[in-house]
């Protein structure tokens, strides 16, 4: 099978499309015949050398997928050899094949293309959990989500709208503010050339006025973001993309990026009554087994038509760099895809 291998690290072009033995699905497994893959900045941060938690090189990332089901391993009745299924794994996504936990398949929805398909698990589970599971959303609650025209930033716009939040607040370049208006944000601020700490309370009318802040930034993002809450509010951090700013892993960078993050103290969190949640997907992903709890409450909404992931832009396999170099370059609006 054909993959897109993370040679070593470095910038996009180590990305190298390779030959590699066809997967075989266990016991309780499937093997899918991936037609699209999720990006996410993490596989970015994971070929900069940057991503902790990722294989080391020679290696194949990607943690979503959608396709057809073309093999089962013994035991399993559901899903069946044909059905058109998206599905979370555990790297390996950037491949023609890749072999699944079955019950971490979900049947693609009618009418949803391959490339919807791969935009869902990740990004939206990652919304879901910011917001409900660990954010406790409220209905009436005013919220702030950073990077909004990325792919967890407009999943997570629309699930704050379905959860009923009264006031979104979003950050995101000039440009791209009438698409994240579009989304459901309510007030576009400008990151690039203001401080968005200021412009919210300038809109707001108060020191204090959110509830709850979804932030991937890191650095000083995660002091202004917790400087905006007020008591009862809850801070979700959940990356640090400011620790990449160029193509190549710059230690630097990354030391100023960890130093410019605020320490948070029990003490001055319970005189505030404010909290900081840390969220890692992939934790959560190896302590549970799947990502079943964030991702079944979405299928009421996805079968309804609520729910619908925005693709910015699909990259044939082959095109992996120039995929890695249109998000770094923030040129997205939505979800960046691979296509097989």
């Amino acid at each position: 099978m054909r993959t897109l291998v993370i040679t070593e690290h470095g910038p996009p072009e180590v990305l190298k499309v390779e030959e590699r033995p066809d997967p075989q699905p266990g016991p309780g497994e499937v093997r899918i015949r991936v037609r699209a893959a999720g990006i996410n900045f993490a596989d970015l941060l994971a070929r900069m050398g940057l991503y902790q938690d990722a294989p080391k090189p020679p290696c194949v990332v990607g943690y979503e997928v959608a396709g057809e089901v073309d093999m089962v391993g013994d035991g399993v009745e559901s899903p069946a050899v044909g059905e058109r299924v998206l599905a979370g794994c555990r790297f390996g996504g950037y491949a023609e094949l890749v072999v699944v936990r079955a019950n971490d398949t979900v049947p693609l929805p009618d009418g949803w293309s391959f490339e919807e398909g791969a935009a869902l698990p990740v990004v939206y589970a990652t919304a879901y959990a910011g917001l409900i599971r660990y954010g406790s959303l409220r209905e009436g609650e005013r919220i702030l989500i950073h990077a909004a025209a990325g792919g967890v930033g407009i999943a997570a716009t629309q699930i704050a709208k379905l959860a009923g939040a009264d006031e979104i607040y979003g950050t995101a370049s000039p440009s791209k503010h009438d698409a994240i208006r579009g989304f459901g944000v309510d007030h576009a601020i400008d990151y690039t050339s203001a401080d968005f700490a200021k412009e919210v309370r300038r809109i707001a009318g108060s020191e204090e006025p959110l509830d709850l802040i979804m932030d991937a930034i890191g650095g000083r993002s995660f002091r202004r973001s917790w400087s905006l809450l007020g008591p009862g509010g809850r801070l979700v951090c959940y990356g640090a993309t400011s620790i990449a700013g160029g193509e190549k892993r710059s230690i630097p960078r990354a030391l100023k990026t960890m130093v410019e993050m605020p320490p948070f103290f029990p003490v001055p969190m319970m005189s505030r009554s404010k909290s900081v949640i840390g969220l890692n997907m992939l934790k959560l992903w190896d302590a549970k087994g799947s990502l079943d709890e964030y991702v079944q409450p979405l299928r009421e909404w996805t079968e309804a038509g609520r729910l619908r992931p925005v693709v910015a832009e699909a990259f044939p396999l082959e095109q992996g760099p120039a995929a890695h170099r249109y998000i770094a370059e923030r040129k997205n609006v939505g979800k960046v895809v691979l296509t097989l």
